[in-house]
């Protein structure tokens, strides 16, 4: 598929049909994460990839919230959480070629552990589509955060940045509504060149 294409088919999928993935799909998908750039060349990422029918029941137990607005997401034959880990980009950062020796969070302009977690999510989504899949990004909400760390095991040093469902849409997927369309921002309200407030 061309690159266009798939940016103009990219949307938030939150209904799915129960067809299985092949596991080389769920491997293109979530090895395109391992494309994106990190600061540092810091790589402070896991994700935590979740394929089997009980191990995708027992997030959705832990996790309901989206499921219970979107009755078939947890048809999505795969769910893969992102989790950044601030901890490698302090390090990183304090060895000798960087020279931040007191590894402070404050030197950061942006929490690029998140920033960096969150372009590897991009692309995964962008792989589902490319193969001809659904998929959405979504919110473990704060009071699921520590229910999913105690069943999944997950360690303390590694935040959620959210979760990501992927599948083949449910038949009968309808339209994007109206609302969302109208509700697009237009290039010349969020573009300023050159200097702000001026319209390219």
């Amino acid at each position: 598929m061309e690159f266009r294409e798939v940016l103009r088919r990219r949307r938030m999928v939150r209904h799915y049909s129960d067809e299985p993935l092949a596991p080389e799909v769920v491997e293109r998908i979530v090895g395109s994460a391992l494309r994106a750039p990190s600061a540092g060349y810091a790589q402070g990422w896991a994700f935590l990839v979740l394929t089997e029918p009980a191990d995708r029941a027992r997030f959705w137990r832990v996790a309901p919230t989206r499921a219970e607005r979107s009755p078939t997401m947890p048809n999505a034959p795969l769910v893969v959480v992102p989790l950044a880990h601030k901890s490698a980009y302090l390090e990183r950062y304090a060895e000798a070629d960087k020279g931040w020796e007191d590894r402070a969070e404050a030197r950061w302009p942006a929490p690029y552990w998140f920033v960096d977690t969150g372009m590897a999510s991009l692309l995964m989504l962008l792989s589902a589509v490319d193969e001809g899949l659904g998929a959405c990004f979504f919110a473990i909400m704060p009071n699921e955060l520590g229910p999913f760390r105690a069943e999944f095991g997950v360690p303390d040093e590694y935040a959620p940045v959210g979760a990501i469902t992927v599948g083949h849409r449910a038949p009968g997927l309808p339209p994007q509504s109206d609302r969302v369309r109208d509700r697009r921002r237009e290039p010349d309200q969020v573009v300023h060149a050159g200097q702000w407030g001026r319209r390219g």
